[in-house]
C-alpha cells in the first residue's frame, strides 16, 4: 500500500490478483454455433466484451478490499494562527486561600485562588492555537500539566489550583519548571510566563543566577499578576526601615524580574474585576502570528470499497439479464415454421 493508505487486515490483500481473472476467463456461458469468420468485424460487441471483464476485476478487488477494512492515514498540516505558547506558574501557599480583604471567604465571596481559578478558566480557549503549561508552587513546585493545546484538559488543571495549598512560597524553583516548559533554546512561537501569586518569597542568589540563564535562553515576555491583599504592601512600596529582600520580597522580586532583560509587566490586582482587567491587557498584548499543527482524522474507505464491487456486480446482473438464449433460436425457428404449415 501506498504510505499515505493502510488496511485493518492487510495479509488479505494478497488475494488482489485474483482481481484479474475475468481477464483471463470469462464465465459466461458458451452457446455452440457455426463458424463466425466470414461475419464482418464488430467493435460495439468486442467493446461490450471488455466492459463486463472489467466489471468482473472491479468487483473482486472491490470485494477483497472491503473484507481488508482499507483506510486512509490521518494527516498533519501546519497552520498558521494567532496565539502564544504560555506557560501558567499558580501560587498555591495558604494565602491564596483567603480572600482579597484578608479573611476566610464567607456567602458569596471568593478566595483569591478561586477567583483565579475562574478568570483563568475564561482566558483559555479564549483563542484556539495558544498552547498552555500549568504549574503550581507552594514549598515546592509541581508539574500539573505540560504544554498542550487540549483546552479541556488545561481547564481541568486550572480548576485544581482551588484545592488549599501551603504556607511557604518558594517562588524561585517554581520559576525554573514553569520555564522548562517551554524547552530549550528560542522557539518560533511568542512565549509567555504569566505567574500568579498574591506574595513573593527571599530567592536565593545561586537560585537567582540559575533563573538568569534560564531566562536568557528561552526569552518568554513575563507577566506578574500580582494578587495584593487589602492593605498589604504594593510592589513598588518601599519598607519603613531597611530596604531588604527580606522586608520588602514584592519589591525586589520585581526589581529582580527587571533585571532579567526580557520583556516584563507587573499587574496589581486588588479583586476579581482587576484580574479580569489584567487577563484581558495580557490577552491583547499577545497576538503574534503561532505555527500550530492541524490533525486530521483517519478515513474509513471501506464503504467505498463495498460500493466499487456493488457497481461491478450490478453490471454483470444487468448483462445477464440482458443475455439471449441463442442454442434456443434454430428449434423456435422450425417450431414456428411447422405451425405456419399446419395453419396453411
Amino acid at each position: 500500500m501506498i504510505e499515505r493508505y493502510g488496511a485493518e487486515r492487510p495479509a488479505l490483500l494478497w488475494l488482489l490478483p485474483l482481481s484479474i481473472l475475468p481477464l483471463v476467463a470469462a464465465p459466461r456461458r458458451r452457446t455452440p454455433l457455426p463458424s463466425l469468420a466470414a461475419v464482418p468485424d464488430d467493435p460495439v460487441s468486442r467493446g461490450l466484451d471488455w466492459v463486463l471483464r472489467a466489471a468482473g476485476c472491479l468487483a473482486l478487488a472491490g470485494l477483497v478490499l472491503g473484507i481488508a477494512g482499507p483506510y486512509r492515514n490521518g494527516a498533519e498540516v501546519t497552520r498558521t494562527g494567532i496565539g502564544a505558547e504560555i506557560s501558567m506558574l499558580i501560587d498555591r501557599s495558604g494565602s491564596m486561600n483567603e480572600t482579597f480583604a484578608g479573611r476566610q471567604p464567607s456567602g458569596a465571596e471568593e478566595s483569591k485562588a478561586a477567583a483565579s481559578r475562574r478568570i483563568l478558566g475564561e482566558f483559555v480557549g479564549s483563542r484556539a492555537h495558544d498552547l498552555f503549561a500549568v504549574t503550581g508552587f507552594s514549598t515546592a513546585p509541581m508539574l500539573v500539566l505540560p504544554m498542550t493545546d487540549r483546552h479541556d484538559v488545561v481547564r481541568a488543571a486550572v480548576r485544581a489550583i482551588d484545592r488549599p495549598g501551603l504556607d511557604y512560597t518558594n517562588v524561585g524553583r517554581g520559576l525554573a519548571m514553569a520555564l522548562g516548559q517551554f524547552g530549550n533554546g528560542p522557539g518560533s512561537a511568542s512565549r509567555v510566563l504569566l505567574l500568579v501569586s498574591d506574595g513573593a518569597a527571599v530567592i536565593d542568589p545561586r537560585v537567582q543566577d540559575a533563573l538568569r540563564a534560564a531566562f536568557a535562553k528561552v526569552r518568554p515576555n513575563l507577566y506578574w499578576l500580582f494578587l495584593r491583599t487589602k492593605g498589604s504592601p504594593g510592589i513598588a512600596d518601599r519598607p519603613a526601615g531597611e530596604d531588604t529582600p527580606q522586608a520588602a520580597p514584592e519589591r525586589h522580586l520585581d526589581l529582580f524580574f527587571r533585571s532579567l532583560g526580557v520583556p516584563y509587566r507587573a499587574f496589581e490586582a486588588e479583586g476579581p474585576e482587576a484580574v479580569s482587567a489584567a487577563i484581558r491587557q495580557i490577552d491583547g498584548l499577545e497576538r503574534d502570528p503561532i505555527p500550530y499543527i492541524e490533525r486530521r482524522p483517519r478515513r474509513d474507505l471501506t464503504s467505498a470499497a463495498y460500493a466499487a464491487a456493488l457497481l461491478g456486480l450490478l453490471l454483470l446482473v444487468m448483462s445477464k439479464l440482458a443475455e439471449a438464449d441463442l442454442g434456443c433460436a434454430p428449434a423456435l425457428a422450425a417450431g414456428r415454421a411447422r405451425e405456419r404449415r399446419i395453419a396453411a
